[in-house]
């Protein structure tokens, strides 16, 4: 059973960065996690879940239209650490971060399109982290 835990989140000004960490257990290697897809999700108080970034196990990447430019999300598969770097942040990126996985296999299985950015199509959740920005 795969686990996720996320990290990092606080209380930033506008303009300012965090960086968020999401450890991944529950994988039988490190080979295993680098197998899977994972990504990044926010929801706001009020609003629905939406994906931020993905990325595949082959490493490409599709950022939401709102953080392009300003996040980067990134990989250390012999930690089984994802990570996503926030700059320049906004008071319209505040809400509670999540860190999503889902197995390559699983996908193909379900037919899912390559870089979803679509909740739905992600297995496994983190409990998420905190983000807010202030003007």
């Amino acid at each position: 059973q795969v686990q996720l835990v996320e990290s990092g989140g606080g209380s930033v000004q506008a303009g300012g960065s965090l960086r968020l960490s999401c450890v991944a257990s529950g994988y039988t290697s490190s080979s295993y996690y680098s197998s899977y897809c994972m990504g990044w999700f926010r929801q706001a108080p009020g609003k629905e879940r939406e994906g931020v970034v993905v990325i595949e196990s082959d490493g490409s990447i599709r950022y939401a239209d709102s953080v392009k430019g300003r996040f980067t999300i990134s990989k250390d598969n012999a930690k089984n650490i994802l990570y996503l770097q926030m700059n320049s942040l906004k008071p319209e990126d505040t809400g509670m971060y999540y860190c999503a996985a889902d197995s390559e296999e699983t996908r193909v299985v379900a037919g899912t399109r390559p870089l979803s950015l679509d909740p739905t199509d992600f297995g496994y959740w983190g409990q998420g982290t905190q983000v807010t920005v202030s003007s």
